[in-house]
């Protein structure tokens, strides 16, 4: 390879990647990874190393083709300082200084930020949101996280908590998400739609109907995947399920367009699978209750990257060193 290469490390709770990419042609051409078991933490450290070098070396690469690294973790994190905070799946990291021992360690600069962030900074770099200046992007996933991006560069706040969306109360009641009742995690995410789902089902079997998807009144077995399944085959409770989600995405929504005023709010997850049924029920309600002028400007869009999304989330941050 003639230019110097990123490279992208992914912590996560149960398992780590490393992950290899060269620009190219204003894109990025992702040329290896592996992974491998998250231990405790002077293990799992000592195990990214030990295979940064081993996927540069199986590359025909050395330390010095590193240009920078990028570091993706769960928070809390101090994406500032470089320090890895005590994030509930990961016991044991408490203030761990990571991008200063990989800095040290490989003699090239390093940063961190949390894993919504770094998706931000995917779509924004390489995905759907490429050449906008001020974008968010939202995971809609298990959780509800987002990712700003404000005036062309990504806008973490004073410590690491903006964009934490899904604590936003939509209703005085309603499924809990994010530790909160009414919250737009608890409307707009698979734990949410679970909980929604159950109370629906629970009310269709109580008045003597039967729910296909919960064939055995097992209302714990319910998950956010057979929802998906039930909507894809037309049954109208799973539709009722995910109207009233996209309902209360369009109110999430609009309070972002107000406030942020963006040109694009690109979506991930469960949104980009289901968007024929999201959107024509969200942008009725945005239409509703945002301002005119901003939402006249905002275009909501799936993630383009998909499943992909978190081979780039690392690397992007490395790309994104200046």
């Amino acid at each position: 390879m003639d230019n110097k290469v990123f490279v992208g490390v992914d912590i996560g709770g149960t398992k780590c990647a490393i992950t290899i990419g060269l620009p190219k042609d204003g894109d990025l051409d992702i040329k290896d990874k592996k992974s491998f078991p998250t231990i405790d933490v002077e293990g799992t450290i000592e195990s990214i190393k030990a295979t940064i070098r081993e996927v540069l070396g199986r590359n025909g690469l050395t330390e010095k083709d590193i240009q920078a690294i990028g570091i993706s973790c769960g928070g809390p994190l101090d994406s500032k300082t470089g320090v890895i905070m005590s994030p509930p799946n990961l016991p044991g990291w408490d203030n761990i200084p990571i991008v200063r021992i990989l800095s040290e360690e490989f003699g090239v600069k390093a940063a961190v930020h949390n894993d919504a962030n770094a998706c931000a900074l995917a779509e924004w770099k390489f995905g759907a949101g490429k050449g906008t200046r001020n974008m968010v992007f939202m995971t809609f996933g298990t959780g509800l996280g987002a990712g700003l991006i404000i005036d062309g560069k990504l806008y973490t706040g004073t410590n690491d908590n903006a964009g934490e969306l899904g604590h936003i109360r939509l209703e005085a009641f309603g499924p809990v998400g994010y530790g909160k009742a009414g919250s737009f995690e608890g409307f707009c995410s698979g734990s949410g739609i679970e909980q929604l789902a159950r109370d629906i089902a629970k009310e269709a079997m109580q008045m003597g109907g039967k729910v296909h998807w919960c064939p055995d009144g097992n209302l714990s077995g319910i998950t956010a995947k057979k929802v998906a399944e039930a909507l894809k085959a037309g049954d109208p409770l799973a539709k009722r399920v995910y109207e009233i989600s996209a309902r209360h995405l369009g109110a999430g929504l609009s309070l972002v367009i107000d406030i942020l005023n963006p040109e694009m709010i690109v979506i991930g997850s469960i949104y980009a699978r289901n968007e024929d049924v999201f959107k024509p029920l969200m942008d009725e309600v945005i239409s509703k209750e945002a301002l005119p002028l901003a939402s006249k400007v905002c275009k909501v869009v799936p993630a383009a990257l998909g499943e992909a999304v978190g081979d780039y989330a690392a690397l992007s941050i490395a790309v994104d060193i200046q």
